[in-house]
């Protein structure tokens, strides 16, 4: 008999409406898991039980409501502030932190009916695309613990592929949502630049962060997607006039019905390969050519498709990437707080004048524009997920920062154009390698054209049934 955890989130939803379980029973269910399987899996920081619970027996007395995700458990990335539960955002620098008010995600997934279990382990200040900070135990891929989660949603990532979680937002300035997913064998969706009113990106310098669901299936992934949108009657609330288009339906309805034939480019080439030495390992390969095989015999059209000479993509990128961390709350004494890259980061960020930031953003506005219009003749792009298998704990360069960056670019050199550009993109665990170890790919959609990239993810896992996938000692 399956337990609960087997169950998909979808299901697990239909189940609660219908009463055949109840908000309070799933909430232990999950607290217990996590209490007995988080440690050596590094997936939470901080488990909110006591408060979990609380709010499972405030929904159970109320009855079920045609909320979008009433009674489904969740967790905070622990970049996201929760009133009175602590923030530590990965760092020494801001250990113990407890906010007074709650960043507007956490609000939205609260009057979806959802329910946090705590806060899901990330490295310093979301920086880097592993999770391995000095402030807690990496995070690791549940096939093989001795490999990382990537990052920054890597705890988010452990906790939904090890069944301690349902489903679990995470936010992606730079794929930090897609390479924890393709770590992990998980579904993870970057949505468009604006699609997500209280993680719309539009915000933040370069328009890169926006918040984005990891899930087992396509559907589930939909359905948290469609819960972090929030509507009120109906109606998405934007905060912005800039906005991504507007959807048709939810994309649930898409993700269920996978309707469709379209034209697919695949692509290899990256906007990283003038500045670092890119190599595709022979199972991201395999990974990309069971997509093209898998896709054509579905009656998609398929073409290749490869990126211009983009010389000035790694310094722009760079750029905004430092001066992001520039305002990071440290000054003098507590600098040494901080962990060597984002030292670096911090240090670099800060001497950066105006007139380089100005001509990093008109550099990176100028490549979105040549991606889209690059684009503009196929309905989803093909890529691999992540160049590399996933790596080892303790791979990357703890103390040289300059080599630290290589690195991460070298593992994930698919990932971070597609924030500069704003598009939606989604990473779909199709593969597994000899040892088991998941390989993903990546479709990059139109702008706004998440329901595409939805309907071709259910198509395949229709083929591959990668949810019947589960680490075996979880």
């Amino acid at each position: 008999m399956a337990e609960l955890h087997d169950l998909t989130a979808f299901e697990q939803r239909n189940a609660l409406q219908t009463g055949d379980i109840g908000p309070v029973e799933l909430t232990r269910h999950y607290l217990e898991r996590i209490d007995r399987l988080n440690e050596p899996l590094g997936a939470f920081v901080t488990v909110t039980a006591d408060a979990a619970l609380d709010a499972a027996r405030a929904l159970e007395q109320s009855g079920p409501k045609p909320v979008t995700l009433w009674g489904l458990p969740f967790a905070d990335k622990d970049l996201t502030q929760r009133k009175g539960v602590p923030c530590g955002f990965g760092s020494r620098l801001t250990a113990g932190f407890i906010p007074e008010t709650s960043d507007e995600i956490a609000t939205v997934l609260d009057d979806a009916g959802a329910i946090s279990l705590g806060k899901t382990n990330t490295p310093e200040f979301g920086l880097p695309s592993y999770t391995e900070s000095l402030v807690a135990p990496p995070a690791v891929t549940p096939y093989d613990m001795s490999l990382g989660a990537g990052g920054s949603s890597g705890g988010a990532a452990v906790a939904v592929a090890a069944g301690l979680l349902p489903f679990a937002p995470g936010s992606d300035g730079g794929g930090s949502v897609r390479i924890p997913a393709a770590a992990c064998g998980l579904v993870g969706l970057k949505p468009s630049r604006g699609l997500i009113p209280a993680g719309s990106g539009i915000g933040s310098l370069g328009g890169l962060a926006v918040a984005g669901p990891l899930a087992r299936t396509v559907a589930d992934t939909a359905l948290l997607a469609d819960g972090m949108i929030g509507r009120s009657d109906g109606r998405v609330d934007h905060h912005f006039t800039l906005r991504a288009p507007e959807l048709s339906g939810s994309l649930l309805q898409a993700a269920l019905a996978a309707e469709g034939t379209f034209r697919l480019g695949v692509m290899t080439t990256t906007p990283w390969d003038d500045a670092y030495e890119i190599t595709i390992a022979p199972e991201a390969q395999d990974a990309l050519a069971q997509a093209v095989r898998e896709f054509a015999a579905l009656g998609h059209e398929i073409d290749q498709l490869a990126l211009p000479p983009t010389p000035g993509y790694a310094p722009a990128f760079r750029t905004i990437w430092q001066a992001g961390a520039a305002s990071i709350p440290a000054e003098r004494e507590a600098l040494h707080l901080l962990e060597p890259l984002t030292q670096w980061l911090v240090a670099v960020g800060r001497a950066l004048s105006a007139r380089q930031l100005a001509e990093a953003l008109a550099a990176l506005s100028a490549f979105e524009a040549q991606i889209i219009r690059l684009f503009a003749g196929f309905d989803a792009v093909l890529t691999p997920a992540l160049a590399m298998t996933p790596r080892p704990v303790g791979w990357y360069d703890a103390e040289d920062a300059e080599r630290n960056f290589a690195q991460q670019v070298q593992y994930t050199p698919f990932t971070s154009f597609v924030n500069v550009a704003g598009l939606p993109a989604i990473t779909l665990p199709i593969a597994q390698t000899a040892t088991g170890l998941p390989m993903g790919v990546q479709l990059i959609g139109r702008p706004g054209g998440e329901e595409t990239l939805l309907a071709l993810g259910a198509q395949l896992e229709r083929v591959i049934d990668w949810q019947a996938r589960h680490p075996v000692q979880w």
